[in-house]
């Protein structure tokens, strides 16, 4: 018999898993799969659940939202050969998901889960001690994005909300960084950047292209340098959000390996979570690392 590991958030999202569980359980056990549950208890449980149990599973699916996912993952990276994996999205923005064009719809993404086709999809190495599935980040539009309470951010929206804390210049905070990569030096005052795999951050599909590849190996980094007028900063948040025609004040390049270096410690966000304060950011593309099951591609594609 085959056998699954299913590591469930219940608090992602709106804890919409609750009214779903068991009949997706009935699901995974009719097709032939002995299944072992966990619920995870408090943050990096999953992480430790999936490297201690993921080896003796021929599938691992996780549900909750991207940092579940971030979680699981993390610890399946610790594993020599890991098991594939397999997404429920229950978070409130899902961005991975949509990335990878996972049904929003829970009952859908199971069965996507049972007749999807492996797929390699890099992960990103922080610090050599951290991973993460999607982004990397620094700066005010992440803290906006990332640390504010999720009912505020669906009283108004995400983008009014962002636009919200980043419309004065007195909101931004100023990076001192030197910047490298391949063969290539940048140094400036950056007040946000990330290094992303995605096609969609914190629910915006606009601000990283279209043509993104989710196992080329590389990444697509945007950096924002700090804006000296009213009017700079709001041509950046044209740019950014409006789509409107690119302005000096914003890089955007591809990278396998980045080195950032600060003269005073950057917080960082790893997938919408705390990634720990540093001088020193050394980030690596782990190419095809791990496998996630999603739709054939000639049904669906990113």
């Amino acid at each position: 018999m085959k056998t699954m590991l299913f590591i469930i958030n219940p608090r992602a999202g709106r804890e919409q898993i609750r009214s779903k569980l068991l009949e997706i359980l009935d699901l995974f056990s009719r097709s032939g799969f002995k299944v072992q549950v966990h619920v995870t208890q408090e943050p990096k449980d999953a992480t430790k659940v999936a490297c201690q149990y993921g080896k003796e599973a021929n599938l691992v699916v996780c549900s909750g939202g991207d940092g579940t996912l971030n979680e699981v993952l993390s610890g399946l990276a610790e594993l020599e050969n890991p098991p594939l994996l397999g997404y429920i999205p229950a978070g409130s923005t899902n961005d991975y998901a949509s990335s990878l064009q996972i049904p929003k719809s829970m009952m859908e993404a199971a069965k996507n889960i049972l007749t999807g086709q492996p797929y390699p999809i890099d992960i990103g190495n922080f610090c050599g001690e951290r991973y993460f599935i999607y982004i990397a980040a620094f700066g005010a539009f992440t803290e906006v994005s990332y640390q504010t309470p999720q009912d505020k951010k669906n009283l108004l929206g995400h983008q009014a909300y962002v636009l919200e804390g980043v419309k004065s210049l007195a909101a931004l905070k100023t990076y001192a960084m030197k910047v490298e990569w391949e063969d290539e030096v940048l140094e400036e005052e950056f007040v946000f950047g990330m290094v992303t795999n995605t096609i969609s951050v914190g629910g915006f599909k606009g601000l990283v292209t279209q043509s993104v590849a989710l196992n080329d190996g590389e990444f697509e980094v945007l950096l924002i340098r700090k804006p000296r007028t009213p009017k700079d900063l709001s041509n950046i948040i044209s740019y950014m959000f409006l789509k409107e025609e690119p302005n000096d004040y914003v890089y955007k390049f591809k990278a396998r390996e980045l080195k950032l270096t600060s003269q005073t410690p950057v917080d960082w966000v790893l997938d919408g979570e705390f990634g720990g304060s540093h001088t020193q950011a050394v980030i690596r593309n782990l190419k095809g690392r791990m496998e996630i099951l999603r739709a054939p591609a000639d049904e669906e594609s990113c």
